[in-house]
């Protein structure tokens, strides 16, 4: 089995799991960007157990594409188990990992008992990690959260466990799963986790910069950064990260015509993936040109597009319209 320590020592920027958000489209521009391993999109067990076309699609990777990570949900560990072996068999070569998600804190999730709402009985959580490792030869890893109730941070004795029945490396987010995103993240209990295991931990949690990499690994003693929402239109948070983690200047942010730049890119890696209909680049397309000029304008515009070309008429007047705006127009 791959040692996961060496593992982590070149491979310490990781894009986060982000439903609706990390097919691989996305995947591609943020590994071009300097993203380490990528994980797919969560994938519900329950779901590829019934062999749901909806499900294995979040499963298809990009050309060349390796160094994936898979991140599995649910809460009953014989189905965890089964589908985790034919995630393994079915990637092959390319499948750096699995990963267990104990840490999503959406209510469809957590309502039915996978998630974060594993955190609240580490006992099945223990019997889940214990099967998806019997059934695999591939490491296994459990993303979590600080603790389930809000000011109740039980981090460190749940890694403890998960470190117990055969996690390889585990991942911490700073919040508590009742937060959801709101508050900061903590990243003294992700050094807490880091001090009650020896097995990699990965930190997670408002990391937003390259110096943001450089700080939590410095405040944690994290083996790993996961970036999550701060790559929402913005992959070259990767490359800043990677700058600023090797001791170099992080490179400049991109201007209006880099960021419509690769915002078109996206959407044409969107349809070669999907066809005509690429309605999700709508998200895409407004993470990438918020902030700029004429962005507020062009919202409306953009809820209406459809296909490639739709998405670039409205980049071409965002285009158009920073070049007035820059000239003084």
């Amino acid at each position: 089995m791959m040692d996961m320590r060496a593992f982590f020592k070149t491979h310490r920027l990781l894009l986060a799991p982000m439903a609706g958000v990390s097919d691989e489209a996305f995947r591609t521009l943020c590994r071009e960007q300097g993203a380490d391993v990528t994980y797919t999109e969560m994938v519900s067990a329950k779901g590829l157990s019934y062999a749901n076309e909806k499900t294995r699609h979040l499963l298809r990777l990009a050309p060349g594409e390796d160094q994936v990570a898979v991140q599995l949900f649910g809460h009953e560990p014989d189905t965890m188990a089964s589908q985790a072996a034919w995630i393994e068999d079915e990637m092959g070569a390319s499948l750096a990992y699995l990963d267990i998600n104990m840490g999503c804190p959406a209510r469809k999730i957590v309502s039915k008992g996978d998630g974060s709402a594993l955190m609240k009985d580490p006992d099945l959580a223990v019997s889940i990690v214990r099967a998806v490792c019997a059934a695999v030869s591939h490491p296994v890893t459990v993303k979590f959260r600080r603790g389930w109730a809000e000011g109740v941070e039980t981090a460190p004795a749940f890694a403890r466990r998960m470190e117990d029945a055969g996690a390889a490396a585990l991942a911490v987010h700073g919040r508590y799963a009742e937060q959801l995103y709101r508050g900061s993240a903590e990243w003294d209990a992700i050094a807490r986790v880091k001090q009650a295991v020896s097995v990699p931990v990965v930190g997670n949690g408002d990391v937003k910069r390259g110096a943001d990499a450089v700080a939590i690994t410095e405040r944690t003693g994290c083996d790993a950064v996961m970036i999550a929402r701060a790559a929402e239109g913005n992959p070259w948070v990767f490359a800043q990260a990677k700058a600023a983690l090797a001791g170099e200047a992080e490179p400049e942010a991109p201007g209006v015509e880099e960021r419509i730049a690769l915002a078109r890119r996206h959407a044409r890696l969107l349809s070669e993936r999907e066809g005509k209909n690429i309605v999700r680049m709508r998200k895409h397309a407004m993470w990438y040109m918020a902030g700029i000029p004429g962005a507020a304008a062009a919202r409306e515009k953009i809820n209406a597009c459809v296909s490639v070309e739709d998405f670039d008429v409205v980049f071409d007047e965002l285009v158009a319209c920073a070049r007035e705006h820059a000239a003084g127009v």
